[in-house]
């Protein structure tokens, strides 16, 4: 009973996202850890970003500029074997979603909350993504085609093609949410039977290795969608 309670405590303290301060404007704009978490992210990516595109050459090239290229590139064709030349140019933006999934996920082994593990975060992400999704669609067949296509293959079935575009977000956000969340349920479950040494490398696996694949099921599954979309 002990053991349950706390587990509850625990669970209970992730689920909620504390305010951390509040900005006077209107009635209050209240922000959140998992909002104040993100910044740090962004500045880390950001001043991350800065360090390894110093002193980039195209003779003589380093070692990190060797390591750089090959990451960049093999990211680029993975997407790019996906979208194809039709739609190369979500390329970036897919890339800069999965380096923010991969910090914003792993980011708990700094001693941060991981934002993933809030759900409005992970509802946002999927929105965003379901509306380039769409744009997609609309820029590529345009808006007559785009609303046509919801009758393929046959009409009868136009109801469940609208359906579609709420059930994908949905989809998207609670796969990335269920998996962070369960992540921490499991860690969580083995640190009160075997408190000592054990949790150490389940602790790096579900911290970092977790983290990585569910930030890829993320991305990859917006390129398919995009891919479906402008088909």
């Amino acid at each position: 009973m002990k053991y349950t309670e706390k587990f509850t405590e625990r669970l209970l303290e992730e689920l909620n996202s504390e305010t951390v301060f509040t900005i006077p404007v209107f009635n209050g704009i209240s922000i959140s850890e998992s909002v104040v978490v993100t910044w740090i992210i962004m500045v880390m990516l950001i001043l991350i970003s800065i360090l390894i595109v110093k002193n980039l050459n195209i003779q003589n090239i380093s070692k990190r500029q060797i390591i750089l290229e090959e990451v960049i590139n093999r990211i680029n064709e993975f997407l790019y074997g996906i979208l194809g030349d039709a739609g190369k140019q979500y390329i970036p933006y897919l890339v800069i979603i999965l380096f923010y999934l991969v910090f914003a996920n792993t980011i708990g082994i700094l001693g941060f909350k991981p934002p993933t593990k809030d759900l409005n975060v992970t509802a946002a992400l999927s929105l965003m993504s379901i509306i380039l999704v769409e744009y997609a669609g609309i820029r590529k067949k345009g808006g007559k085609k785009w609303i046509k296509s919801f009758t393929n293959p046959i009409a009868i079935i136009t109801p469940f093609n609208i359906l579609e575009i709420f059930i994908r977000p949905l989809s998207l956000c609670m796969r990335l949410f269920g998996n962070i969340l369960g992540s921490f349920v499991v860690m969580e479950l083995i640190k009160i039977l075997i408190p000592v040494v054990i949790p150490v490398p389940f602790s790096l696996f579900f911290d970092i290795f977790d983290g990585v694949i569910q930030a890829y099921v993320f991305v990859f599954l917006t390129s398919l969608f995009i891919k479906e979309a402008i088909e």
